[in-house]
């Protein structure tokens, strides 16, 4: 769907993204994480046809970007972070007009475009009321049904869930999980556990360079081989570190709670082996009663962080962006 190349942009002298190629399927959900300032609007605004780049090759759907930017706009449907919305509108209204801009010039189609919008993002029972009386979360239903219009094969979420409640923000992550059943999506966003829960591929740019690319599962593996246990034992504190920091491979031991003969402690090692059952056999023979044992992955977020504050320069797989 989505094929990058080299690709560089500069503003002036300043580059907001160096040399960057990355690959997007048909059908995938791919989230667009990176620091305010990494390149990830400028990546977005590209992909629109908004922005032309200053090197390299972008192709949507087939299409040439700057060259083929009229079909390749006609691909692609695109939520901005504040949505492009007129309060003083109807719902019903606002989404017959953007059906038209999008060049649906059929009346009946246009209708028909707007119903099947309405039904997919849930706003049948309001297409009669003004913009301005919706809720936030209603009203990003409206900025995701008016970039549903056209029928594109690509959609592009620009912090769809920012600001809203928390009932608002699940169900706008079911929406996004029932349209990557359908089309390619797109999502920019700061929530990294939002990105972890509906994304198969994510990228991570940094200082307009990426820095990597991958299942959000897989990319803590990748980067690090180390592992972590998690123990909760009934025994002293002192005798636990002992026990486990006897051994072989656990390289630091160190208590997070304790209280009422209950220690909960964390375990690391340098390696990804299994340790569990050798620190479970020490803790039994020190005496200390195993409650819960249970081995720690790195989140999406230890791996960004990560990445991000240790910069392009370091890594193996490329680049990171500007915002």
């Amino acid at each position: 769907m989505i094929e990058v190349s080299h690709l560089s942009k500069k503003y002036g002298t300043r580059p907001a993204i160096e040399d960057l190629s990355f690959t997007v399927g048909d059908g995938q959900i791919f989230g667009l994480l990176g620091p305010n300032g990494a390149g990830k609007s400028t990546i977005m605004n590209i992909l629109t046809g908004y922005l032309a780049p200053t090197s390299g090759e972008v192709k949507v759907a087939g299409f040439s970007l700057p060259e083929e930017a009229q079909q390749a706009k006609a691909c692609v449907g695109y939520l901005p972070e504040q949505p492009p919305l007129y309060p003083e509108m109807t719902v019903q209204e606002y989404l017959d007009f953007a059906a038209e801009l999008k060049g649906v010039k059929k009346k009946a189609e246009r209708k028909e475009q707007v119903l099947k919008a309405a039904r997919r993002t849930g706003l049948e029972d309001v297409l009669p009321r003004l913009i301005r009386s919706l809720s936030k979360g209603y009203r990003q239903r409206v900025g995701i049904a008016q970039a549903l219009l056209g029928s594109p094969k690509l959609i592009i979420l620009d912090e769809p869930t920012v600001g809203l409640d928390p009932a608002q923000v699940i169900g706008i992550r079911k929406l996004i999980q029932e349209l990557g059943r359908t089309h390619t999506v797109i999502l920019s966003s700061h929530i990294l556990s939002e990105v972890q829960a509906v994304c198969s591929q994510v990228l991570i740019l940094s200082k307009g360079r990426l820095v990597a690319v991958g299942a959000p599962d897989a990319l803590g593996d990748s980067f690090d081989t180390s592992s972590c246990l998690r123990v909760t034992v009934l025994g002293d504190g002192k005798a636990v570190l002992r026990a486990v920091g006897a051994v072989p491979g656990i390289c630091k031991a160190e208590i997070v709670s304790e209280s009422d003969g209950q220690v909960t402690f964390t375990a690391e090692s340098r390696d990804s082996t299994d340790h569990r059952a050798a620190v479970s056999r020490a803790l039994t023979k020190a005496g200390c009663t195993v409650l819960e044992l249970t081995a720690e992955s790195r989140s999406l977020e230890d791996v960004f962080l990560a990445l991000t504050e240790r910069g392009p320069a370091q890594t193996t797989e490329g680049e990171e962006e500007d915002e």
